[in-house]
């Protein structure tokens, strides 16, 4: 997929990377540059990570006297 720059720095984000993504009107992208690439990162609410660990297995977990120092 590709997109050009606009004029004023506007770049279209293509609809089957929108749709995969589910990326909706007026949600906020993080920006990272790293080696010449732009990394575009969605951002989602609190709430709509909460839950998303539901089930992970918490055993063997290390403890803070387990941590280097």
């Amino acid at each position: 997929m590709q997109t050009t720059i606009s004029s004023k720095y506007q770049v279209v984000i293509p609809k089957p990377a929108r749709e995969h993504l589910n990326l909706k009107p007026k949600q906020k992208l993080t920006v990272i540059e790293k080696d010449r690439m732009l990394i575009l990162i969605p951002q989602v609410s609190l709430d709509e990570l909460r839950g998303i660990a539901l089930g992970a297995d918490t055993n063997n977990y290390r403890d803070k006297k387990d941590r280097f120092r």
